[in-house]
């Protein structure tokens, strides 16, 4: 009681590495100590597990194959369909995709990637117990398409994705213009609002939480929450770093953990 128990993971290798630059040491470092976050949340030892940042370049030169935290959570925990919730302020935003080229962006929004996103989206709202659940989801185009004068993937794929869960009893409703649906939310309107790309979401979260953002791995069968933030290794070792997106990332996996009945 009073105290915080530490886990020492991995043998000591490496030298440390230099104070605010990415290296192979760093990376394996980074990457056991997730390796063993793991292994306890899927033994039930901890309720959770709350991600710092970590650098792709680092990783990369340890051997990693991974881009990230997201993809290693999800290889490791043999998830197949997950996504990235960030939580900040008054919004909840999901992406249908992640970190891919712009252009790549359209070929990759399917009626079952859509689909999924809504329905882990719903699994998410419901773990942190919201009242009002509603959901919203982005189009892909300016105005969400303008009845197809600025696109059709809102009347051939993301719409009718919208409807088939509608059917199913999700509260969803879009596509809607992605330049007025996060005002709604920030309103209320809306629990959560699903963006067909990283940057239509991230945004207008980051506008109104920069501070206090917390990304969210939906999907998997453990509790994962991280910063939204990156490693600033330019601000290393000078005292200015804000610990605001940290302390609410472990508050919200608290919340999660309880709602999941895992406390």
């Amino acid at each position: 009681a009073g105290h915080c128990p530490l886990v020492e993971t991995g043998p000591e290798r490496d030298p440390l590495p230099p104070l605010g630059r990415p290296g192979a040491a760093g990376g394996r470092a980074a990457l056991e100590a997730l390796s063993e976050a793991i292994c306890l949340a899927l033994d039930g030892r901890v309720a959770g597990i709350v991600t710092a940042p970590i650098s792709k370049e680092a990783i990369r030169a340890a051997g990693s194959p991974f881009p990230g935290h997201t993809e290693l959570l999800a290889a490791f925990t043999g998830t197949k369909r997950y996504a990235m919730m960030l939580v900040g302020g008054p919004l909840r935003v999901v992406l249908a995709t992640i970190h891919e080229p712009l252009a790549r962006v359209p070929a990759l929004i399917t009626p079952r990637v859509v689909r999924e996103t809504i329905a882990l989206t719903w699994e998410a709202v419901r773990d942190l117990g919201l009242r009002r659940p509603r959901i919203a989801v982005c189009g892909l185009n300016p105005h969400a398409g303008e009845a197809g004068l600025m696109g059709r993937e809102e009347r051939r794929i993301i719409g009718p994705a919208v409807r088939a869960m509608a059917a199913k009893g999700v509260p969803v409703t879009g596509p809607l213009p992605a330049d007025t649906v996060f005002f709604r939310a920030a309103r209320g309107e809306f629990a959560a609002v699903v963006a067909m790309y990283h940057d239509q979401g991230l945004g207008p979260l980051k506008t109104l939480a920069f501070d206090t953002g917390v990304n969210v791995t939906l999907g998997l069968p453990i509790v994962r929450t991280s910063v939204d933030h990156g490693t600033a290794f330019d601000i290393a070792g000078k005292g200015v770093a804000s610990p605001a997106s940290l302390l609410a990332a472990v508050e919200l996996a608290a919340t999660l953990a309880r709602h999941r009945g895992r406390a």
